[in-house]
């Protein structure tokens, strides 16, 4: 049976918003270690000025990460947290989230965390849907490591680890969420703050795996990378113009989020191509939502039966 034929059970509705606003103050945790400059600081201003803004209960909030530069992330935020094994917190975060369907589940990581070594994750929780918000913190080299490739480092880009240039293709961060199947994909520049905040909640509000990739610049090891797209430095900045729906003939022009051909095709324009959200698929069943309708199912086959009950019956049948 296909997922689309299972029933969807309504997942419990997210916390309440607090009834004492959160601030800045409340969330921070550290003061952050990162090189004077570097990009993670504004996207780290960003995430506190989010979490003000959807004033979520303090209690219910989790900020995870894996290793690297920007997944020092949960240091500085005074929230439920950790920091886990390098590629491995989408699989850990993913088990806060089917466990606790009622915590407002955020995940750090870079360009390393998200598309090498915890490549095979960032799919499988994509194609599973699980209800996250994943902030890939991408800067186009590994700088935690003193300047090797990364996976989004561009052809004949000079490395320690590729010193007469990097040999290999880049992977494309938009093409890849999409064909993993993530069901709300942005993209952001950490010189943007006002459009960080705004990506950043509208992946949050999504209902399901949601994933914004930000540009932000390692100062130290890969300066300038992101200045195409910086009008500061002389870049062109480019924002996705959304379709409204409002019958208007230049309506006719504009990216309608739910089409995910429409979405490919924004993937695959050149360097540094538009931000903004690519895609939005609103219809897809979360995995919370069909493990709660096994569950429920389940109790309702064994009449509501404890969960000593059940165990206490099934070595009462190995006797």
């Amino acid at each position: 049976m296909s997922s689309s034929t299972l029933p969807v059970p309504t997942s419990p509705a997210p916390a309440a918003a607090a009834s004492v606003p959160l601030t800045k103050k409340a969330l921070t945790a550290d003061h952050p270690t990162w090189c004077p400059g570097c990009g993670d600081f504004a996207v780290l201003a960003a995430f506190y000025r989010v979490l003000e803004k959807l004033n979520y209960p303090h209690e219910k909030i989790v900020t995870f990460a894996g290793i690297g530069c920007s997944s020092r992330f949960p240091y500085f935020v005074n929230t439920h947290g950790g920091h886990f094994i390098h590629g491995r917190a989408l699989p850990f975060s993913a088990g806060i989230s089917l466990g606790r369907d009622d915590l407002h589940v955020f995940v750090f990581g870079g360009d390393g965390d998200g598309f090498s070594i915890g490549g095979n994750h960032l799919v499988h929780t994509a194609r599973k849907n699980v209800r996250l918000t994943y902030v890939i913190m991408d800067n186009f080299v590994y700088g935690l490591t003193k300047k090797q490739t990364s996976p989004t480092s561009p052809l004949g880009f000079k490395t320690k680890t590729d010193p007469t240039g990097a040999i290999d293709r880049p992977i494309n961060p938009m093409r890849t969420l999409l064909n993993s199947g993530a069901t709300f994909v942005a993209r952001s520049h950490a010189t943007q703050v006002n459009h960080m905040i705004e990506m950043m909640t509208r992946a949050a509000r999504h209902d399901g795996f949601s994933v914004v990739e930000i540009n932000s610049e390692c100062v130290e090891f890969y300066p300038g990378a992101f200045d195409a797209a910086n009008p500061r430095k002389g870049g062109t900045w480019t924002v996705i113009e959304e379709k409204k729906h409002d019958g208007t003939p230049e309506d006719a022009a504009r990216h309608d989020v739910t089409d995910e051909v429409a979405a490919y095709r924004l993937a695959l324009q050149p360097w540094p191509g538009c931000y903004g959200v690519f895609y939005e698929n609103k219809q897809q069943p979360t995995k919370n939502a069909l493990e709660a309708g096994l569950i429920a199912r389940a109790r309702e086959r064994t009449k509501q039966a404890s969960d000593l009950a059940l165990l206490q019956a099934t070595f009462a049948r190995m006797r």
